[in-house]
């Protein structure tokens, strides 16, 4: 029956330890922009066919 507390408590420990990360990634702005990301791919296409345009 110990061993049932030992687990929760372990549990509770790592569940509280990804709500910290989870609040630190947040505050530190992580989730701020999540629009460039997702079009940072075609952007650096574009970026590239200009620089070797621009080079012929």
């Amino acid at each position: 029956m110990s061993a049932i507390y030992i687990m929760i408590i372990a549990s509770l420990f790592i569940a509280f330890s990804f709500l910290g990360a989870f609040v630190w990634s947040v505050k530190r702005g992580h989730y701020d922009d999540d629009y460039t990301p997702s079009v940072r791919i075609l952007l650096d296409s574009e970026v590239e066919k200009v620089t070797q345009r621009a080079t012929e």
